[in-house]
Parts: structure tokens; sequence; C-alpha cells
């Protein structure tokens, strides 16, 4: 009992921004109620990143405790888009587009739950099957006023710029979400808390139990500064090699490893007073490499990245290429290799001095390179490819 007390203390409050309502919560936790905890993500990208294992671990807090973990995909609201934090249109997603994100979804939430016990949905289950005139009810059942409240719009009617009809419906959308699934918990991030508290108005207007609401604090990305995005290039996915894992998490700010600690692992945090700043960022890396790859291919990360930053050798394994030309220039050399995704990009990389060959560092973008077999081009601390 002493054991489930202490998880629910922590469920409650590590990596937690806000509970709504907290009392209420924590009351039907106490009392050994069976849950139904949504957590919903559209697909708008492929591949999930750490910012997304945030609530991710939360649901796996939850599911320990023998709580129903409701796994919502919004394959439907993904056409419009989560207007959340937004100053501009988004761009809308075809169906082929969606379709061909969220593919490997439940693959990639199956590295930290049990997928098996999971409640995977999709919103097109029940969007798909109302009619215009179920639409005009729910529309009914919100203001105009309350919509209107969110920071994003005010801003942007303030500034006069467009958002559409679709957009301005979107939190309604969430909010049935929560009516469709009955859920007596949602949970997402702090930039989330505006769409699910529509989700307990809704609930409520269709004269259903309230839901509670648990936000959870948002993880910023290795840039030290804005939240983990791929807009932001900022993000370290879970589905990336460990190597790479282990090295961006070795790269960021200092400021960020308690908030990784809390965020990203299950790591009690008194254990890592006592450690340097080096040695905690290693246990971090270790930690988060070993959630998503196991215990063994976390050391080898380790070891791996000492060798090639702190022995300052080659990596053991250097991926090969093959080129037929006998010279290239240097951006369209590192654009064939991929080292760089484009030539502007390339071209950031050799002014900062972030390219070498044969260990050499390249200052000038403009001449042409010989191809040589067995050079070795780098891009970056962490990019290697051999040419053969």
């Amino acid at each position: 009992m002493v054991n489930k007390n202490k998880k629910i203390e922590e469920l409650l409050s590590r990596g937690v921004g806000e509970v709504v309502e907290k009392k209420h919560l924590e009351k039907r936790l106490r009392g050994g109620e069976k849950l139904r905890v949504k957590f919903g993500i559209d697909p708008t990208a492929p591949d999930l990143h750490l910012g997304h294992s945030v609530p991710l671990l939360k649901l796996k807090q939850f599911q320990e405790l023998g709580h129903q973990i409701i796994f919502l995909i919004g394959d439907f609201t993904a056409r419009i888009g989560d207007p959340t934090g937004r100053v501009a249109l988004r761009t809308p997603l075809s169906p082929a587009e969606i379709k061909e994100n969220m593919k490997n979804y439940k693959e990639q939430a199956s590295k930290i739950l049990d997928i098996k016990k999971v409640e995977v949905r999709y919103n097109t289950e029940w969007w798909s099957k109302m009619s215009l005139a179920e639409l005009m009810v729910l529309a009914a059942k919100v203001t105009y006023s309350q919509i209107s409240q969110r920071a994003d719009f005010k801003k942007r009617l303030a500034e006069e710029k467009d958002f559409t009809l679709q957009e301005f419906i979107y939190p309604v959308l969430q909010g049935y979400d929560s009516v469709a699934l009955k859920a007596d918990l949602e949970i997402g991030g702090t930039d989330q808390k505006f769409n699910m508290l529509m989700g307990r108005r809704i609930q409520k207007r269709y004269k259903q139990s309230v839901q509670d609401v648990m936000t959870l604090k948002l993880l910023v990305g290795t840039d030290g500064a804005k939240k983990m995005s791929k807009t932001f290039r900022n993000f370290i996915g879970i589905t990336e090699s460990a190597q790479n894992q282990y090295g961006k998490i070795m790269s960021i700010p200092d400021h960020l490893i308690k908030d990784y600690f809390e965020l990203c692992t299950g790591v009690p945090l008194g254990e890592i007073k006592a450690l340097s700043p080096r040695e905690t960022k290693a246990k971090l890396a270790r930690e988060i490499v070993k959630t998503y790859y196991g215990q063994k291919v976390a050391l080898k990360a380790e070891r791996e990245f000492n060798r090639v930053f702190k022995e300052k050798k080659m990596p053991s394994k250097i991926p090969e290429f093959k080129i037929r030309e006998k010279s290239l220039n240097i951006l369209d050399l590192l654009t064939k290799t991929k080292l760089a995704p484009s030539k502007s990009e390339a071209k950031r990389l050799v002014e900062q001095g972030g390219v070498k060959i044969d260990n050499e560092a390249q200052k000038d973008w403009r001449p042409e390179v010989k191809i040589k077999k067995g050079q070795i081009l780098q891009a970056g601390k962490r990019k290697f490819v051999k040419i053969v």
C-alpha cells in the first residue's frame, strides 16, 4: 500500500505542470478506480521524438497502476492541424500524407508502453460518420467568446492575420473526442490546456462525467531555448540510432540536464545530485538510450562516443558511399553523400568550419574536390562517410 501511495505521489508530481481537479483525481486514484486515460496525437510527421516521450512515459506510470490507456491518433483532426502556438495558417495534409505519417506510431509508442494493453483509437471512427446536423448541434454547445479567448487566436486577430473556421473549431473537435471515448482523464503538454479544458466543457454539455486534466511540462530542444520540435530542428528522435541519440544528448546545454532526467527518465532525482555535470550528462545519455535500445547498446554507444570525442579517434564503423565522379564541388559532394540536406546547409557547414576531408578542415566551399577511394568526409561532430 505504501509503495502504491508513493507511485501515486510521483504520478501526480513528476513532470506535471497542473492538474484540474487534483483533489478529485487523487481521490479516484487512491480509491482504486480504474480510469480511462486519454492522450491524443495528430500524425503531422512520421517520427516521434523525446518531446512525445514525456506524455508516453506518464501514460506508462498510469498503465503500471492498472489504468486503461487510450492512445488516440487524430487521423481526422490532422487534416486541419492544431492551431496551438501557430502564428500563421498550417499547410493542410492530404489523407495519403496522414496515412504515411501514422503508419509506425503504434510501433514507436510500443517502445515505452505495453501496446497490447493499450486502446488504440482513430478519430475518423466518429468524425467520418457525423452528419452536418449533428455537427451543428455540437457547435451550438460552445460560444464564440469561449473560443476566441485563446491566446493564439487573440494574437492573430489583433494582428489582422487570417485563420480558418476549421482552425477555430479545432478545440471543439478535440473536446468532443473525450465525449466519444468517455475519458476520465486527459493528459498533454501545458500548451494543450485550453483544448483539454474544452473536453470538460463539452462532456458537461453531453451530460457525461467531466474528465480531469493533467498538463505536462514541455521538453526544451537541443538548442536550449525552444520547445522540442522537428520544425525547429532541435529534436532527438526515439527511432534515431543509439549513437545519434547519445551524441545529441551529450550536446544539450547543462541547464537542461535536470529537466531531461525528470521528463525523459524514471531515475530518482536524488541520485544525480552527487555527480559532476559531465558524469550526470553521461548517465542521462545512457538512461535515455537504454529506454529505446537496452543496456548493452547504450554502453556500446557510450564507448563509441568516448572513442570519437574523448580519444579523438575515427568511429569504429563508418558508413560507405559509392561515387563514380572523379571530382565534385564540395557542396555537391556533401549533398550527394547526404551529409547535408541541401546546398545552403552544406555551405553553412563549410563556412562554420564544420566540414573535414581526411581530418583536414575545409574553409572554402567554391573549389572542386578530387575524389579518392577511402576518403573520409566529416560534417559536424557526428556525421562521417567513407568514399568507396
